[in-house]
């Protein structure tokens, strides 16, 4: 506005002073342009100089400081075109044009230097010392040009531009063009959008100075044009800086800020609204809602860390993608999906009419997952469980709502059952479970832990030809704690791995102590846990201890389930290691995986032991019955031993043999019993 505003009064004045000239008119355009370039040029260093000044890069301070004297030079050049004298010098117009050239020259030159630096960030002490040196440039480029200007060549004769002049034009084409190539190449590969607008400032002042060349005086249309020109090409330096000032810092702010509120209210890995964002929603509903019933659930994927630990992280984070994906693409208009983070997802049911209902509609999505998923072209069945927790009955804040609904699952997945409606007393089982893993972490070091032994007899001879090492708990205030309360305690904390080793020291220690006391060497089998199995250096752990206590490696088997293969070329490896120690390998719980006969026949494995839910029923139910012959025949094509688990009457243990399984383990021989009762009841003897 202030620049309009000055504008119009120039107008009228040189409408005035130049009436009776037919000149008049282009040197009040010459002056305007020469005003409006001061002011672009002011407006150039004052935008690259002060704003964002913690934000300072080379090519805006440079720029800053090549406009800060452009500023100077220009004003010079205006006040020339008036007549008007400074320090006791009046110039006239040939001043007036070298003044320009000087102008132009050193803007193309200016640029071109300037934008073929790497641009870095730069410190306040940098800008002072920009700022001292241009300050220095100024100064002494006024005082020379003052001093010498009347010894410098002429560039008008008798009114007419000279070849001198048309020269200079061409060699600040020149420089341009030049310019123009440099920053493109060097951004070749990246042009940022103000890089683009310097190459069109550059074009438009190369345009201009090809104009004023073609112009024999500075009263021609040419020149005129050529003179509009500059200027565009001086607000395009304006809009170029303004872009790279405050526009581009505005807009990264906008986006970084845009960024972290994504963050905060989305996981980064299935892109859904996060925990945070389901507290938000449901309080937003609760508000909202009146008496209206809303069903908060949280789907749990069952088994997730065994499937995680076998296909790789990559996998599971795969899976998790998918089965958000699932969910969310099966949602109705209102209900919406929501990832809790690590392998759990939440969905909001609105206006449910009641209880059933939301149980219903859970049911409908988790038989959405009886379709496999597909990771690199195989096939993998997923399960999912599921805890719902309704407002206003069970509970009146977002907080309790997802509370209680977390606990639900967790309440289905402990009982193996697909979905749970919340009821206060889970939250009593829950806080058991707290307790129970604290517990647990405290009983390592206070030797709460303790082997039970179970023999394995050969069903033709009924010789003890090995033992199960069986882990127990005897808590001092509880007393004893199931095996199948504790141990998926300490598979999911972790803990698995120190007492996994715990019981494999002290059983191959009491093996050891066996035979040194002049018993029968046997095997003893000792159970591997998948985060065992899955540690890196497994073999050379194990071996490690052996080595330490002595044992031959031959008198030791390790039981893995079915499910430790899922990741066939992992298994493969970490088997192939553990038979070079020289121990036996078998698969305990055969039958209830998804083994593959195909990488079954080619696995380095010694023994199948069959799951005591088909020995169990062997005599009523024909399908088991026909199971473990199955896998008996087989084990026998395979040149593999087989082993029946479960074994509790004569019945059963007739029909075994009959199926030529080599041995049998069950109470029918005998109950884990303490090792002294081991002792004493199968190696006296």
């Amino acid at each position: 506005m202030g620049i309009l505003f000055f504008v119009a009064v120039q107008i009228v004045q040189t409408a005035f002073l130049y009436s009776n000239d037919g000149a008049g008119w282009f040197k009040t355009v010459y002056v305007l342009a020469g005003w409006s370039s001061v002011a672009v040029s002011f407006a150039v260093f004052a935008q690259g100089w002060l704003l964002f000044s913690h934000k300072l890069s080379r090519h805006r301070l440079y720029t800053a400081a090549l406009f800060l004297s452009l500023a100077v030079f220009d004003f010079l050049q205006t006040v020339s075109l008036l007549g008007i004298p400074l320090f006791g010098y009046a110039l006239n117009q040939d001043d007036a044009l070298w003044l320009l050239i000087i102008s132009k020259g050193a803007c193309a030159l200016g640029l071109l230097s300037i934008y073929n630096l790497k641009d870095t960030m730069v410190s306040i002490t940098h800008k002072r010392f920009a700022f001292m040196i241009t300050s220095a440039v100024i100064v002494f480029g006024v005082l020379a040009f003052f001093l010498w200007h009347q010894k410098l060549p002429l560039l008008m004769n008798h009114g007419s531009i000279n070849w001198l002049k048309k020269y200079l034009d061409l060699v600040i084409i020149a420089v341009c063009l030049i310019g123009i190539g440099s920053i493109m190449y060097r951004g070749k590969k990246d042009r940022a959008p103000s890089l683009l607008i310097i190459i069109r400032a550059l074009i438009y002042s190369a345009l201009g100075q090809g104009l004023m060349m073609t112009a024999n005086h500075t009263y021609q249309w040419d020149y005129l044009l050529g003179t509009l020109s500059g200027g565009v090409a001086y607000y395009l330096m304006l809009k170029g800086v303004y872009r790279l000032t405050i526009e581009d810092p505005f807009r990264e702010q906008q986006r970084v800020e845009a960024r972290m509120n994504y963050l905060a209210f989305h996981d980064d890995l299935t892109g859904l609204p996060n925990k945070r964002r389901l507290t938000q929603r449901i309080s937003s509903k609760i508000k909202n809602a009146g008496h209206e019933m809303t069903g908060v659930v949280v789907f749990n994927v069952n088994r997730f860390k065994n499937i995680n630990d076998s296909l790789g992280h990559q996998a599971g984070d795969r899976i998790l993608q998918l089965v958000g994906d699932r969910l969310k693409r099966n949602t109705r208009s209102r209900e919406e999906v929501f990832s809790m983070g690590a392998d759990e997802f939440a969905i909001i049911l609105p206006a449910l009419a009641g209880v059933e209902e939301g149980m219903e509609r859970i049911r409908y999505l988790l038989k959405l997952f009886e379709k496999p998923v597909v990771i690199e072209e195989n096939d993998y069945h997923i399960t999912l469980c599921a805890g719902m927790a309704v407002f206003p009955q069970d509970g009146d804040t977002a907080e309790e709502l997802i509370q209680h609904a977390d606990t639900a699952v967790h309440h289905a997945k402990d009982y193996g059952v697909d979905v749970r409606h919340f009821v206060p007393s889970m939250q009593m089982k829950a806080k058991e479970r707290l307790r129970l893993e604290n517990d647990l972490r405290k009983a390592i070091e206070r030797e709460e832990f303790y082997l039970e032994y179970q023999p394995l007899v050969h069903l033709e001879s009924s010789e003890i030809v090995g033992m199960e090492a069986l882990l127990r708990w005897r808590h001092p205030k509880r007393g004893f704690v199931s095996p199948a309360e504790f141990i998926p305690l300490a598979e999911e904390s972790g803990l698995i791995v120190p007492l996994g080793e715990w019981v494999l020291r002290t059983a191959c220690m009491q093996n050891k102590r066996w035979q040194q006391a002049g018993y029968k060497p046997i095997c003893v089998s000792i159970n591997l846990s998948m985060r065992q199995f899955l540690q890196p250096q497994l073999a050379e752990r194990i071996g490690s201890i052996l080595e330490e206590i002595g044992l031959d490696p031959k008198y030791v088997e390790l039981e893995i389930t079915e499910s430790m293969t899922f990741d066939k070329e992992t298994a493969f490896d970490q088997l192939r290691r553990l038979k070079q120690l020289g121990v036996f390998i078998s698969i305990d719980d055969f039958g209830t995986g998804y083994s593959s006969l195909h990488y079954l026949k080619n696995m380095p494995i010694d023994r199948l032991k069959i799951d005591r839910s088909f020995v169990h029923e062997v005599m009523s139910d024909h399908n088991d019955a026909a199971i473990v012959s199955t896998i008996a025949s087989m084990a026998h094509h395979l040149q593999l031993k087989v082993t029946a688990e479960g074994v509790e009457n004569e019945e059963q243990l007739h029909f075994l043999k009959e199926q030529r399984c080599h041995e049998g383990q069950g109470y029918y021989f005998s109950k884990p019993i303490s090792p002294e009762d081991f002792e004493r009841a199968f190696l006296l003897n």
